[in-house]
């Protein structure tokens, strides 16, 4: 929504709106002039309006969104909208149920630094930019001037089948927002219909693997790995260096050697070979692609080292999934291998707890100690039997516990640190999708005090 609020922006338009809570981002958005608030109020919002944007996630008995719609203003879903701005465009569309803003804001970042150039509306803060959106002219090699849109395609509600891509790509198809799908089935023919949604003479590019992946549609079809040699683009001889990654990207019968990637983690080496493998597809030069990939300095929530020094490691992360906690967890160990590593994780949703609720216990038990918040509810109200003790019960580990977000810092300051391994340290994570980033600062501060 925000990102769409700045291309309404910087279009001319005067842009306000209604938001939950005041993030750093909605502080971001009234310093750009955007007027926000944060009590339903029908006397205070502006009357005379051209266009009301809406997301699911607003409840249908909104007073102001009512408001509204009983006064005949024109009214229209996000995705629509999204719609609307990309008719005419050529579009790199990026899906997934994991994976996707990383992906996104890397395909975006490669073509603007590589001086491609782009439209980008992105799921998360780009850190390059410290912004989700940007305006900047595409220019092709030949010369050619067109507009080319970046845009993160999700699956929730179905929005991603609103896009028309010239390029798609998928990166999961992992079951997700069963409350609105109902079952994986469902959801997996979804992204059977995104696919379907390619232009004439379009590009598909979906990770090797997935389960009916063979059943995506796209006459142009590339498929994309980490290591595995039977896709058409996968990385090999990957080496750590100091933190970073150096890896060759094999592209069907081409290669790009000595690529550096400056992000932690293995998934984003996959993700980075799917960001490559778009970029080539646009014939941007090897040597710029290279150069770009190594400028990218990842997404503001997205495994972001928070605090470093010899003793803890502070790491934040949007995962909100099985798979996302996964790769967070595994990607941690792997760069800290001697580290004891403990995750503060706040479920999102009553219904993604409910339908993942053994996922989420399998995985979050390859961290060595686990503090879970309260669910996190956003647009839903509570489900009976329903609460983060569903994950827990099904946990292995013993080194585990619910705590609200007053009690997580309070065990911050007199237990985690009075404990912290002299010898080797610790990694602390928080991961989740609700308000858990409010714990941000108030963790640093306590951290900072060691």
């Amino acid at each position: 929504m925000s990102a769409i609020a700045r291309f309404f922006q910087a279009n001319g338009a005067a842009v306000s709106g209604y938001d939950k809570v005041e993030s750093g981002l909605v502080m971001e958005l009234e310093k750009e002039g955007m007027e926000i608030h944060f009590e339903e109020d029908v006397d205070g919002i502006p009357k005379n309006v051209d266009l009301v944007v809406y997301t699911p996630a607003v409840p249908k008995d909104h007073k102001e969104l009512i408001f509204y719609q009983q006064h005949g203003n024109r009214i229209m879903k996000r995705s629509d909208v999204l719609e609307m701005i990309t008719k005419s465009s050529f579009n790199i569309c990026i899906a997934g149920t994991h994976g996707k803003t990383t992906t996104t804001t890397m395909v975006a970042h490669l073509l603007r630094d590589s001086g491609f150039g782009c439209t980008a509306f992105l799921g998360g803060i780009s850190v390059n930019y410290e912004t989700n959106f940007w305006l900047q002219p595409s220019t092709g090699r030949d010369g050619t001037r067109r507009e080319v849109c970046v845009v993160e395609a999700d699956e929730y509600d179905r929005s991603f089948l609103k896009l028309d891509p010239d390029i798609a790509v998928i990166s999961a198809m992992d079951p997700d927002h069963l409350d609105i799908y109902g079952t994986a089935e469902v959801m997996e023919e979804a992204f059977i219909d995104f696919s379907n949604k390619l232009r004439e003479g379009g590009l598909l590019i979906s990770k090797f693997g997935l389960k009916r992946g063979k059943e995506l549609k796209g006459t142009n079809h590339l498929t994309y790995s980490l290591q595995n040699e039977g896709a058409d683009a996968y990385a090999e001889n990957i080496r750590m260096k100091n933190g970073s990654y150096e890896f060759d990207v094999i592209i069907k019968d081409s290669k790009i050697e000595n690529v550096i990637l400056h992000m932690g983690g293995m998934h984003n080496v996959e993700n980075a070979v799917a960001a490559i493998t778009v970029s080539s597809s646009l014939e941007i030069e090897q040597e710029k692609i290279k150069a770009a990939v190594e400028n990218f300095k990842g997404v503001k929530r997205r495994f972001e080292y928070i605090i470093r020094n010899k003793r803890i490691v502070f790491i934040d992360d949007y995962a909100h999934h099985p798979e996302e906690l996964r790769a967070l967890i595994h990607g941690a160990k792997t760069l800290f291998p001697q580290k004891k590593c403990t995750i503060i994780f706040q479920p999102h949703l009553y219904s993604r707890t409910r339908d993942l609720a053994k996922g989420f216990a399998e995985v979050l038990d390859l961290a060595d100690e686990i503090i879970l918040l309260p669910i996190y509810p956003a647009r839903e109200l509570p489900v009976e039997g329903v609460s983060s003790e569903m994950i827990l019960a099904g946990m292995k580990s013993e080194n585990k516990r619910v705590l609200d977000k007053e009690e997580v810092l309070k065990w911050i300051g007199e237990g985690f640190l009075k404990n912290v391994n002299r010898e080797f340290g610790e990694v602390l994570i928080t991961a989740g999708a609700g308000d858990i980033d409010t714990l941000i600062e108030p963790i640093k501060e306590i951290l900072e005090q060691i």
